[in-house]
């Protein structure tokens, strides 16, 4: 039986010091008060002892529809984001209602045991049935009791170059997806990119809804649809609730026409997301030496003011055999990857898998402060330096004062013997 929380005690909190009581009513946070010292928790209390509580973690960028069918039909050899198209079209044609749910719903309780509550997935659109999207509403409803699941309608062939692909987003928007998307890069021709994300951005503003677009996701410096998507979230004052994910050709974007594009994106105020695991696995395929690693300007992104958060965009399918819901690991890659490992980026490290996703998500009750909904964790560590170093699992995750996960600490010398 689920526990019901009337107050978490012991808690370190991000940018306060000390130890705190995070009382709980009615599924928020009621009061939030500093400890002089450590107290003993009563039964319907949570004992942080001491570690760090952050909120829930966001996972911003996910194919769920995709997730657990690496290998079927075959193995993406060549590890490029085409192949890995081209062996999701195969699979794609044998999906049905059932295989989709089971699978979705699987990945999003190897998610809930990583202390995710928050999940965007994209679902792919270029389907006459839609038969992804259809077993995705479902999925919906069924895990709303421990993910608040976002859905986006993801043109995954195009949205000018597949078949009815625009008849196909606007009957995914009718059906209930949350989020527009676009992956304008892939299109046949530089016109249909442009043309597509202009149309994107339209059908969007007309039924007030989010927008993600797949943006640039190739080392190819002359893809530059990004300035695109940033021009017209400007244009529809939309910036706030428009995503570029990946945005990969930034890495190789020349110095002179990023200091132009990025007075853009301020004033735009896109968010971006960025995937470190897969595309550093993706990108680059086509160097011999030097290879680049295909990852966006995430530093330089967040010291112009810009929300950027990290996603692990696959779960063991087509373009990433790999996976296992832990954000702890894409976040260390990450950081790795983006030579972002001096103590002042590691001290706000953790906002890259909780607030700046939350900010992506446009998501309007998100935190912890009084009056929110007492959605949080509690990891192995007082500090994100600690929480970093150790990778521990999740010690606890509370959903609406519910306890969803609770775990003992690990001590990582338990066990060894030495001569």
């Amino acid at each position: 039986m689920t526990k019901t929380l009337s107050a978490i005690v012991n808690a370190r909190l991000q940018g306060r010091e000390g130890l705190h009581r995070l009382t709980i009513a009615n599924g928020r946070f009621a009061e939030i008060i500093v400890q002089p010292e450590l107290v003993a928790g009563t039964e319907s209390e949570l004992d942080a002892v001491g570690n760090l509580v952050t909120p829930a973690f966001v996972e911003p960028h996910i194919h769920l529809d995709a997730s657990m069918t690496a290998g079927e039909p075959r193995w993406n050899q060549s590890g490029t984001l085409f192949e890995g198209i081209e062996c999701w079209a195969e699979r794609k044609a044998t999906l049905s209602r059932q295989d989709v749910i089971n699978r979705a719903t699987q990945t999003l309780k190897m998610f809930a045991a990583h202390g995710i509550q928050y999940v965007r997935t994209h679902v792919d659109v270029t389907d006459p049935g839609l038969t992804a999207l259809k077993a995705m509403l479902e999925v919906r409803e069924l895990v709303a009791g421990f993910v608040d699941l976002q859905i986006v309608a993801f043109p995954q062939e195009g949205i000018w170059s597949f078949p009815n692909g625009r008849e196909l987003m606007e009957e995914a928007i009718r059906l209930g997806a949350d989020v527009v998307g676009g992956i304008p890069h892939f299109e046949f021709t530089r016109d249909y990119g442009t043309e597509s994300v202009r149309w994107l951005m339209e059908l969007a503003h007309k039924h007030d809804l989010l927008v993600d677009v797949h943006c640039d996701e190739i080392d190819d410096p002359e893809s530059r649809f990004l300035e695109v998507l940033a021009a017209e979230a400007l244009r529809l004052d939309y910036g706030s609730r428009v995503a570029a994910s990946h945005t990969c050709a930034m890495g190789s974007y020349n110095d002179a026409y990023c200091s132009r594009l990025f007075r853009l994106l301020k004033k735009s105020g896109l968010r971006f997301l960025c995937m470190p695991t897969e595309n550093l696995h993706l990108q680059g395929r086509f160097d011999s030496y030097p290879k680049r690693r295909g990852i966006t300007r995430v530093p330089e992104l967040l010291d112009a003011g810009l929300k950027v958060a990290f996603g692990q965009d696959s779960i063991r399918d087509p373009w990433y055999p790999m996976g296992n819901g832990n954000l702890l690991r894409t976040l260390d890659v990450g950081l790795h990857a983006c030579h972002m490992l001096g103590m002042s980026r590691i001290d706000r490290c953790l906002e890259l898998i909780t607030d700046n996703g939350a900010a992506a998500m446009n998501l309007k009750e998100y935190g912890i402060a009084t009056g929110l909904p007492a959605r949080c964790v509690v990891l192995q560590g007082q500090t994100p330096y600690e929480v970093l170093l150790g990778q521990h699992p999740v010690l606890a995750s509370v959903r609406d004062g519910r306890v969803l996960l609770h775990r003992e600490a690990i001590n990582q010398e338990a066990g060894l013997v030495l001569p």
